[in-house]
């Protein structure tokens, strides 16, 4: 048996006042909570120049966390931006 939800005339003005964002972030999270996956983001592969100790070290320091270099990285840009 399905349970019927029902909404007060208060909540429906209330939601009826929602912005197409507040909309889009609403629907996103109720996915996420029905256990959803992200969709995958696209990647870009990009070359850029390291001094080879710094990027030695950088490995060494990843392998003895068990953590892959790359993904470190990534979760480094990703964390300064969030700043």
């Amino acid at each position: 048996m399905k349970s019927v939800q029902y909404f007060t005339d208060e909540y429906l003005e209330q939601t009826s006042k929602a912005t197409p964002l507040q909309i889009l972030e609403y629907l996103e999270q109720y996915r996420l909570m029905q256990g959803a996956k992200m969709p995958a983001k696209k990647s870009k592969l990009i070359s850029m120049k390291i001094p080879e100790d710094l990027l030695q070290a950088f490995r060494a320091k990843c392998e003895i966390k068990n953590i892959k270099y790359q993904t470190h990285i990534k979760t480094l840009m990703q964390s300064w931006l969030d700043k």
